[in-house]
């Protein structure tokens, strides 16, 4: 009993502390060349007001056609890990819901290293290997979205991406040739692996990899921890 009514109280101050928040609207087409340019255009016209999903999803809209161009979660996790935009989620504040998005401020934190790319031919030697498909493993399951299918969890269309195996805020020294250093990633999943790493102490976030966890990859943490400490 105690237990839910906690819950409800949170949920309660969180409905408050939302309602203190503006919602941003889309009162203009974006028409920008790139998906990215678009959302970034989006952000900085509704800093300090909540973004939704949906919204993004409108935006990354090709412009002229209606059509849905790509996956936009990878575009909106560019904004943040290479050109150092501030974009909060549920994880960063708690009066946001899941889906949500909020920029605080136009303010950039200083670049990493610029990333290098992967040589062509090293490219088409990835997707030989992959058979043209995300590479992406999570408990033993394969990702295998392959570029041009529709992506059922985030929307959009799947574009696949060369991605380095070790993150960039770890070692950005890659080499560009060697196809044993690179994946290919769909875009929903070259965002979940950056939520892994803390991009900017390049230690691995283990809240993140829990929360993306399966329900019997969760119990067994569970387990772990109740073991560790001690508890029954």
């Amino acid at each position: 009993m105690k237990k839910k009514e906690e819950t409800n109280s949170k949920s309660m101050a969180k409905k408050k502390l939302n309602n203190k928040l503006k919602y941003a609207e889309i009162k203009e087409p974006y028409t920008q060349n790139s998906v990215k340019k678009r959302i970034e255009a989006f952000f900085l016209d509704n800093i300090g007001k909540i973004i939704s999903g949906e919204q993004l999803k409108e935006i990354a809209k090709d412009p002229k056609t209606g059509k849905d161009r790509e996956n936009w979660h990878q575009r909106l996790s560019e904004l943040r890990t290479d050109d150092g935009y501030t974009i909060l989620t549920l994880r960063n504040r708690g009066d946001l819901n899941v889906s949500e998005y909020m920029m605080p401020h136009k303010r950039k934190r200083p670049q990493a290293e610029t990333r290098k790319k992967i040589k062509q031919e090293t490219w088409l030697e990835v997707l030989k290997r992959s058979g043209s498909s995300c590479e992406w493993n999570e408990d033993g399951i394969r990702c295998g979205l392959k570029e041009g299918d529709s992506d059922p969890i985030g929307g959009g269309t799947v574009q696949l991406t060369p991605d380095h195996k070790t993150p960039h805020s770890l070692n950005a020294d890659i080499n560009p040739e060697n196809p044993d250093e690179w994946q290919a990633l769909c875009g929903r999943h070259q965002v979940v692996k950056k939520n892994y790493w803390d991009h900017i102490t390049g230690k691995i976030n283990v809240i993140a990899i829990v929360q993306a966890a399966s329900d019997s990859i969760k119990r067994e943490v569970y387990a772990f921890l109740k073991a560790y400490f001690g508890d029954s």
